[in-house]
C-alpha cells in the first residue's frame, strides 16, 4: 500500500495533514463483478414497493388483508412500501389493473475503497481540487451573504458528522425553523418527531450521524464549492446543507429508504439533492420520485459510477433516469482528463467535474483525500446551489441548462459525454447573474418508463459509484408501524388497507357536522402519525390517514384549527364509515377550553352534507 495521508484539526481548528501515516486516501471503485458481469438482483426478502392508479386502493383493499404490512407511505402519491408479503399477492398485484407497478425493494451494498495511493495537500491555499474550475473567482462575484437566501442541498448518503468544525464554524448545516428540539412532538405535522435537522430513514429516527464517512467527505465538498474550507478561516456558510442518511455502517441501504429521503428533502424544501450514490437497477418507484422532484423545481446531481463503463450501454441509476432536472457527472483529473474510474456516455452522462484526490471532511474532524464520482457530482451540486442564490427563481431544468451551457467544452471529452465539458463555477456564476430576472419555467415531462407493469425481477449487477453499488434494493429499513409518514405539504386522502373493515350501521347524528380541511396528528400506542382531517363536529370527526389503525382502539389527537395556528387536544376511540371509506373518531374526552374552542372553530365553518 501506497504512503498516503491523514489529517486532522490543530489545536486552533485549523486542517493539520502528516504524511507517512496510514490512512484513508481512497478511490471508490466497484469490486468483485468483472466487467460485463450479470447477476440476479439482490433484494430484501418479502418486502415491495407498490404504486396505485388514484381509484384503485378501494378495489385491492381486501386482497391486502392479512397478506402484508405497510411500512410507509410516499407523498401522497400512491406508493406504498410493504413488507411480509406473500408471493401469492404479489402475483395478484401485478396482474391488477388498479396496480401501476409493483416492484422489489431492491438492496444497495456498499464497495470497498481500494488504495490509489499518494496525493499532497497545501493546507494553506484552496486545495479541495487543483482543476481550472474557476471556485476562486466564482466566490469573487458571488453575492453578498444573506441569511434569507440561502438555497439547501440535501445530501442522501450516509449521514453527516454536524459537530465537525468546518460545520460548526460555517453554521452550514439545514435547521428545521417549524421543530422544537426534543420535545418528542411532531411540531410541524410532517411524520417526523423532532426533525430539527435532518433524518435518519434506516432507523426512522432524527440521528443522522454518519458512522461510515462517505456522507461527511461529500457534505464537505458541497459546502467547499462554495468557499474555502481548508486554507482560510471558516466563514458563515452561503447554502444549507440537510444531512439525510438511508445508508448504514456499512453503506447498505435501499431503494424505499431513498425514495422516502428524495420525498422529504423536495417537501422540506431543498433545491438542490446530491446523490453520490447507485447501480443497474431500474426502479420506477426511484423514477417517480425523481419526477416529483422535477415538478417541484429541484436539481438532482447524480453519479454516472466508477465501472469504467459507458452508460449508454449498460444503465446506472439514477444517474440514468432521463428526468430533464437530473444532471449525470462523470469524474475527471485536474488536468481535465476522465479520471481511470469512471463511466462516461455521450448520450447520458452529461457534465464532467473534478473527482480524483478531492480533499475534504470526514467524522470526528479529520480530513481525507478521495476519488470517485462520489466526489464529482457534490461540487457541482454545491456549485450549482451558489448560482441559485444569484437567481433564485430559476427551476433545477433551467439550472441544468446553465451548469451545461457555462462549462468549459474539453476536446478529449467530448466523445464521452453530452456537454463534452467540465463544470467551470466563474462561468456559472456570470451566467446565473445575467439571468436573475429570467421567469421560472420547465417544460412538461412525461415518464417513459423502462418496463411496463412486469415485476422487475430479473436484472444485471455491475457499476457503482461513490460508495455503493446498487444491484437491488434492501438494507434495514423503518420498524413497522412507524411515524415517516408522506410529506404534508402534498398529502392527499388515502385509504387505510388494513384495518379492520366491518361495517357499521348508520345512526342519527347527534351533532352536526362541518367541514374542516386541516391537519392532525394522532398518537395510536407507540406510534405518531400524521392524518387529513375532513369533517368535525363536537362529538368526533372524520380523517383520512396514511397507515391502518385498529378499530375501537383508543388515540390521542392534536388538531390543528381554520386558522392554522390554534390547536387543541382530544382523546377517543377508532370508528370506520365503509359508506364513505374513511375512518372516524367519537370523542372520548374533551376538556372544557378544548370545547370551547371547538364550538369557535364549528360557528366560523361550513355544514358537511
Amino acid at each position: 500500500m501506497a504512503e498516503e495521508l491523514v489529517s486532522g484539526m490543530s489545536s486552533k481548528g485549523e486542517p493539520l495533514v502528516t504524511q507517512g501515516l496510514w490512512v484513508f486516501t481512497v478511490l471508490v471503485v466497484l469490486l468483485g463483478l468483472p466487467q460485463g458481469a450479470s447477476a440476479s438482483a439482490e433484494v430484501v426478502d418479502g418486502e415491495y414497493i407498490v404504486r396505485f392508479k388514484p381509484t384503485g386502493t378501494s378495489r385491492v383493499q381486501q386482497k391486502l388483508q392479512g397478506k402484508a404490512f405497510l411500512k410507509a407511505a410516499f407523498s401522497g402519491k400512491g406508493v406504498f412500501h410493504l413488507t411480509q408479503t406473500d408471493a401469492a399477492l404479489v402475483s395478484e398485484l401485478s396482474a391488477d389493473p388498479d396496480v401501476l407497478y409493483i416492484e422489489p425493494n431492491y438492496r444497495l451494498n456498499a464497495i470497498k475503497p481500494a488504495d490509489v495511493g499518494q496525493a499532497v495537500q497545501d493546507p494553506g491555499v484552496y486545495s479541495q481540487t487543483y482543476a481550472q474550475v474557476g471556485a476562486t473567482a466564482a466566490w469573487q462575484l458571488s453575492s453578498p451573504s444573506d441569511a434569507n437566501n440561502r438555497p439547501i442541498v440535501a445530501v442522501i448518503d450516509t449521514g453527516l458528522d454536524a459537530s465537525h468544525p468546518v460545520f460548526t464554524r460555517s453554521n452550514s448545516v439545514w435547521v428545521n425553523p417549524g421543530e422544537i428540539p426534543g420535545n418528542g412532538i411532531d411540531d410541524d405535522y410532517n411524520g417526523y418527531v423532532d426533525d430539527v435537522s435532518g433524518w435518519n430513514f434506516i432507523g426512522n429516527n432524527a440521528n443522522f450521524f454518519d458512522d461510515e464517512n462517505h456522507g461527511t467527505h461529500v457534505a464537505g465538498i458541497v459546502l467547499g464549492a462554495t468557499q474555502n474550507i481548508v486554507g482560510a478561516p471558516t466563514i458563515e456558510s452561503k447554502i444549507r446543507i440537510m444531512p439525510l442518511k438511508f445508508l448504514d455502517k456499512n453503506g447498505s441501504g435501499s431503494t424505499a429508504a431513498a425514495v422516502n429521503a428524495i420525498y422529504y428533502a423536495v417537501n422540506m424544501g431543498a433545491k438542490v439533492i446530491n446523490c453520490s450514490w447507485g447501480g443497474s437497477a431500474y426502479s420506477r418507484a426511484l423514477h417517480d420520485a425523481l419526477t416529483h422532484a422535477y415538478e417541484k423545481g429541484v436539481l438532482v446531481v447524480t453519479a454516472a459510477g466508477n465501472y469504467t463503463s459507458n452508460n449508454d450501454v449498460s444503465a446506472m441509476y439514477p444517474a440514468n433516469y432521463a428526468v430533464p432536472s437530473n444532471v449525470s457527472v462523470a469524474a475527471t483529473t485536474d488536468n481535465d482528463r476522465l479520471a481511470s474510474f469512471t463511466n462516461y456516455g455521450a448520450k447520458t452522462v452529461h457534465l464532467a467535474s473534478p473527482g480524483v484526490y478531492v480533499f475534504s471532511t470526514l467524522p470526528g474532524g479529520w480530513w481525507t483525500s478521495m476519488s470517485g464520482t462520489s466526489m464529482a457530482a457534490p461540487f457541482v451540486a454545491g456549485a450549482a446551489a451558489l448560482a441559485l442564490r444569484e437567481a433564485p427563481d430559476l427551476t433545477g431544468y433551467q439550472l441544468r441548462s446553465l451548469l451545461l451551457a457555462s462549462a468549459d467544452p474539453i476536446s478529449r471529452l467530448r466523445p464521452y459525454l453530452v456537454s463534452g465539458a467540465r463544470i467551470n463555477m466563474e462561468n456559472l456564476l456570470n451566467a446565473s447573474q445575467q439571468n436573475v430576472a429570467m421567469l421560472a419555467y420547465q417544460p412538461d415531462y412525461s415518464p417513459q418508463y423502462l418496463t411496463d407493469r412486469s415485476l422487475a425481477s430479473e436484472t444485471t449487477a455491475g457499476g457503482g459509484c461513490g460508495m455503493i453499488q446498487a444491484i437491488g434494493g434492501g438494507g434495514a429499513a423503518p420498524p413497522p408501524g412507524s411515524g415517516a409518514m408522506a410529506m404534508l405539504l402534498l398529502l392527499s386522502p388515502l385509504l387505510m388497507w388494513f384495518a379492520l373493515r366491518q361495517k357499521t350501521p348508520v345512526a342519527r347524528r347527534r351533532y352536526d357536522r362541518y367541514v374542516l380541511n386541516s391537519d392532525m396528528m394522532i398518537k395510536a400506542g407507540d406510534r405518531q402519525l400524521v392524518a387529513s382531517l375532513k369533517t368535525i363536529s363536537m362529538g368526533g370527526l372524520c380523517f383520512d390517514a396514511d397507515e391502518a389503525l385498529e378499530k375501537g382502539g383508543t388515540i390521542q389527537m392534536k388538531i390543528l384549527g381554520p386558522d392554522g395556528k390554534t390547536a387543541i387536544d382530544v382523546e377517543g376511540h377508532i370508528v370506520w364509515s365503509e359508506k364513505n371509506e374513511s375512518y372516524g373518531v367519537q370523542f372520548d374526552s374533551v376538556k372544557e377550553q378544548a370545547k370551547a374552542t371547538l364550538f369557535s372553530w364549528t360557528k366560523q365553518l361550513l355544514k358537511a352534507s
